[in-house]
């Protein structure tokens, strides 16, 4: 588990918390949303996928649980889900990795702040990858 002493950013002495770091990651679903929907392929599990990891960040971010509860906090939410868990799991696993990257890196927090720009947008690609 992450501890409170350790959500501080290197370029910061304000605490970082789950709250601020979910609203951030929220604002960067809606650019995957656009990415997904220009890809050939059936995306119907990404935007599951998707709609899963927006409601926990939403909810991580309305309550704000503390740095060193964050991990219990999520682990609550896949328990609610029942028989939904698996799914919930596992966007749970990647909101919390986010968490942890952005506690250690404020180069990701600089980077969420710009939006979370991708070459996908500049290029208006989806990556180079031929879907054939």
């Amino acid at each position: 588990m992450i501890r409170a002493v350790e959500s501080r950013t290197q370029h910061s002495d304000v605490e970082l918390r789950p709250g601020d770091v979910c609203r951030r990651l929220l604002a960067t679903i809606e650019v995957s949303h656009g990415r997904r929907k220009r890809r050939k392929r059936n995306t119907t599990p990404d935007a599951i996928g998707l709609e899963i990891k927006r409601d926990l960040l939403a909810r991580a971010a309305a309550e704000d649980p503390p740095p060193e509860g964050f991990e219990a906090w999520l682990l609550e939410q896949c328990l609610a889900a029942g028989t939904a868990s698996g799914p919930t799991q596992a966007m749970a696993r990647d909101v919390l990795d986010e968490w942890r990257l952005a506690v250690a890196s404020g180069g990701f927090l600089a980077w969420l702040d710009e939006g979370a720009p991708s070459d996908d947008i500049k290029t208006g690609s989806d990556g180079g990858l031929d879907p054939r």
